[in-house]
């Protein structure tokens, strides 16, 4: 069994409650815009790290995580890409490759909407979005996902709440 932290969207600040939520993690996955270079070193000294770069993120992030990762986790298939859409509106870019090879599990970031969700269409895929962890952007509460997965199987999804993203103080 492993036990999946995922975050999304940090935008260069992440909040130190989330060594607290994902302490009991195996891993954590970051689905992109992670704003610097210093929060992929904190992270992956935590714990080990899967992570995509996302729009935001320049070359010394680029150079670091690439921009999409596939992989295979208790005989789950995972792809991991920072702007995928959503079920059914996914990117055109992405969509034939979704098609052609459907993961188990899809995950992306970007919206900073929380959305977690099955595609029928795709072999019941299930499409993970954690939403934003970072204090930019529109969406109002931060979010996290954790859950796991044993024996080809996700289980004990969660969905970990940060706070408002307007009451960080800078």
């Amino acid at each position: 069994m492993k036990r999946i932290g995922l975050i999304s969207d940090t935008h260069g600040y992440l909040d130190e409650a989330v060594f607290d939520h994902f302490k009991a993690c195996d891993e954590i996955w970051h689905a992109g815009d992670i704003g610097t270079g210093e929060i992929i070193t904190k992270l992956e000294a935590f714990k080990p790290l899967r992570a995509v770069s996302g729009n935001i993120d320049g070359q010394s992030i680029r150079a670091m995580v690439p921009e999409n990762q596939h992989f295979e986790v208790e005989g789950v298939h995972i792809w991991i890409t920072h702007i995928g859409g959503y079920p059914p509106r996914y990117n055109p870019q992405v969509r034939p490759a979704l098609r052609a090879q459907t993961p188990d599990i899809f995950v992306c970031g970007h919206s900073h909407i929380l959305r977690v969700m099955r595609d029928p269409a795709l072999s019941n895929m299930l499409y993970l979005n954690p939403g934003a962890a970072g204090k930019e952007g529109f969406h109002k509460m931060r979010t996290l996902l954790r859950f796991s997965i044993e024996s080809g199987k996700v289980k004990d999804m969660e969905v970990v709440e940060l706070g408002l993203r307007g009451a960080i103080k800078d």
